[in-house]
């Protein structure tokens, strides 16, 4: 699926987007999942601002 993704996003106006990933703790468990996106670049301080 990787592949995919980067493929696709490197035609056109793909790079100006990045693939961003955050590691959050789960309260419950205790153990540690990840939030991915895809976000223009100019978004990306603004994304990793508003994931908690």
């Amino acid at each position: 699926m990787a592949k995919k993704v980067v493929a696709s996003l490197q035609k056109g106006g793909g790079k100006e987007h990045t693939k961003v990933i955050k590691m959050a703790k789960s309260d419950k468990s205790g153990s540690y999942t990840f939030k991915q996106e895809i976000v223009h670049n100019d978004k990306v301080k603004e994304w990793f601002a508003s994931q908690k």
